[in-house]
């Protein structure tokens, strides 16, 4: 497959007074495919967001390389620049002073599209995304949600190959994120495009990414396809529904156990590293004269992957 994005030796330091320096990304080399929907992942100051910024030019690289749709983005800024459409988390990249429609035709504009194929665009966008009857309504008096999809619009007006989402769905109610995830995944799925996003919600990327990469303290730790990072956890989490309430002595049996009981019902929330454990439990509670009602496998999610690198790093 094309590469879309790569990433070579890129490292970016802060300056922090006159002596001390940060490292905020630290080396990473990194290519993402064409058509490939990619997730950063990592806690605050892991340097997912500054990794963003250096692609799409903000900030400068302190060392290494960055290319997109094979254009370096130092040597041929102009063809680089115009690979990309950005949504910055917070709205940062529309103008509150403007008009939805305004907004559009001036990222359009900076990209080198004008006329009847701008507005062709521009107007097809707004449809899609909803906007077409607060098309003349400044930004600034809108939602949070409502600006978050004009920020989608304007990355898209000049129709990018490759798009970077920055927390996409961050402080939006359920059914703003809702259509943003449905955006994200129709541009990648129907229009081939490549999407970068970056995510403190670890659902949002096991339901959106093809491939994550965890970021610590600037290194690349992780670097997987979803499916093969949900099987890092070697062990299995099981659900344990009991009729009826436990005492005191009976709830020491299940020392490592969650356990929550409401109605006529306790359940046991717990991990087991086999399924002889599993046989052993069960015996367990038929020797305690317990009653069992059911016994379920829950899946490994990537916020059990996630706690288990950061431990690990």
């Amino acid at each position: 497959m094309a590469i879309a994005i790569e990433l070579k030796k890129l490292s970016k330091i802060f300056e922090q007074g006159s002596k001390e320096q940060f490292q905020a990304v630290d080396s990473i080399d990194l290519s993402i495919n064409a058509g490939e929907v990619f997730g950063f992942l990592g806690p605050n100051g892991a340097g997912k967001t500054t990794i963003l910024k250096l692609i799409c030019g903000l900030i400068t690289q302190t060392q290494g390389t960055i290319k997109l749709n094979g254009f370096d983005i130092m040597t041929d800024r102009h063809n680089a620049m115009r690979q990309i459409g950005v949504v910055l988390e917070g709205g940062r990249n529309i103008y509150w002073q403007l008009s939805t429609l305004e907004n559009l035709l001036y990222y359009g504009r900076l990209k080198g599209f004008s006329g009847p194929e701008l507005h062709n665009r521009a107007t097809m966008l707004l449809h899609d995304l909803e906007l077409w009857d607060c098309r003349y309504e400044l930004v600034g008096d809108f939602s949070r949600g409502t600006q978050q999809k004009v920020a989608i619009a304007c990355a898209l007006v000049a129709n990018p190959p490759i798009v970077l989402f920055d927390e996409p769905t961050l402080g939006l109610d359920v059914q703003a994120a809702r259509t943003v995830k449905k955006w994200i995944a129709k541009l990648a799925r129907e229009e081939g495009k490549t999407i970068i996003l970056t995510t403190h919600q670890l659902d949002i990327a096991e339901q959106l990414c093809d491939f994550v990469g965890i970021m610590n303290k600037g290194k690349l730790i992780a670097l997987k396809p979803v499916n093969e990072l949900l099987n890092l956890c070697s062990h299995t989490s099981y659900q344990i529904k009991l009729q009826g309430p436990l005492n005191e002595a009976q709830t020491d049996l299940f020392s490592g156990f969650t356990i929550n009981q409401h109605d006529d019902e306790t359940i046991l929330s717990g991990t087991l590293l086999n399924s002889h454990e599993l046989y052993g439990l069960i015996e367990k509670i038929k020797a305690n004269g317990l009653a069992l009602l059911s016994a379920s496998k829950v899946n490994n999610n990537l916020e059990e992957v996630f706690v288990l690198l950061m431990n690990q790093n």
